[in-house]
């Protein structure tokens, strides 16, 4: 019985590494002038900085997005939030909307000429365009 649940255990933990080391992308509405995007300035879009872009978030119990905001902006989550609770708090801006998932997100850039994401590369369609891959 143990040994089953040593395997279970280790199939769910490979599954989870796995989800952790997709492949990711930041996404624009495939009609948007831009053809790429350097890490830097899709941080400063989703840190508030940059306010040209209408950016889409996963929900914050997501790996992807702890994945996204550690690769993308050094910032882990507790730091973004800190970051946006000041935003907030003098006015600048709004937070990224979050939607459920990268499908979701897709669909939300597809929607808005200022639409920004970052998905699995997997969920990209022919309604968005890649400008970014986060490694």
């Amino acid at each position: 019985m143990k040994s089953a649940m040593k395997t279970v255990v280790m199939a769910c933990a490979l599954a989870a590494a796995g989800a952790a080391q997709a492949e990711m992308v930041v996404v624009v509405n495939a009609k948007h002038p831009a053809a790429s995007m350097t890490a830097e300035q899709v941080a400063n879009i989703y840190l508030g900085k940059d306010t040209s872009f209408a950016p889409v978030d996963l929900p914050e119990s997501s790996a992807v997005r702890n994945e996204f905001y550690q690769k993308v902006a050094g910032k882990d989550s507790a730091q973004v939030k800190a970051i946006w609770a000041r935003l907030i708090f003098t006015g600048k801006t709004q937070p990224p909307k979050e939607v459920g998932n990268s499908a979701d997100a897709v669909k939300q850039v597809a929607g808005s000429d200022k639409g920004i994401a970052y998905v699995e590369k997997s969920a990209v369609d022919g309604s968005v365009k890649a400008v970014l891959t986060v490694n």
